[in-house]
């Protein structure tokens, strides 16, 4: 049996964002003061719009004072720009590419973060992104939807076709993608042994062929 494609989650797993000051958070807190009450699906609903900080506001009718949403996006701006790839990540999907397996991105992410990922993966097969795709993980489709986009079945569990997924989120990236047939891992950058880095997880790709 052999893996054809590969789908990694993006933060904590191929990207590392130093802790910020959380952009978004701040824009929900800006609504909370201007008496919008705030729903549980607003983090979904954020990862889920096509558009910037900006449009988000309105989409989702907070009032902020246009001094104040100009800082936070100056924050934002500084974030995505301090955004780094792990070293890791970039040695395995160069590795994993030039033994040609399809290597694709499947994350839950609000737009500006996007062209963080594209920027420093720009070899990507196809970027699945929430905000794009207009859901976000672990609903089944947003799995689908990636594979669709490398021109893989998501549900083919055995032959020489098979889907595997890696990320730091159990529910995510590793029990969600096996309800669709996908090979889920757990990435855990903390432990002294396992798949606890990206070369590592490479290694156990390619070793199944």
């Amino acid at each position: 049996m052999r893996y054809k494609a590969v789908l990694l989650d993006a933060f904590g797993t191929i990207l590392q964002i130093n802790p910020g000051k959380h952009p978004y958070r701040q824009l929900l807190k800006e609504g909370l003061k201007n008496g919008r009450r705030s729903s549980p699906d607003d983090v979904k609903n954020l990862m889920r719009f096509n558009g910037g900080l900006s449009e988000a506001a309105d989409h989702l009718g907070i009032s902020v004072h246009p001094s104040r949403l100009a800082e936070i996006e100056k924050i934002l701006e500084d974030e995505v720009s301090s955004i780094e790839a792990f070293p890791d990540a970039l040695e395995a999907v160069a590795l994993l590419q030039e033994r040609s397996r399809l290597v694709a991105v499947c994350s839950n992410l609000a737009y500006p973060y996007g062209r963080a990922v594209k920027t420093l993966f720009p070899t990507m097969d196809a970027f699945g992104f929430s905000y794009e795709i207009g859901l976000v993980k672990p609903d089944p489709r947003m799995y689908q939807a990636t594979c669709e986009m490398i021109g893989v079945e998501s549900d083919n569990g055995f032959g020489e076709n098979r889907v595997i997924m890696v990320g730091d989120s159990l529910r995510c990236d590793c029990h969600g993608p096996r309800e669709v047939g996908i090979t889920g891992i757990h990435l855990d950058r903390s432990k002294d042994e396992g798949i606890n880095d990206l070369m590592v997880f490479a290694g156990h790709v390619l070793c199944e062929s």
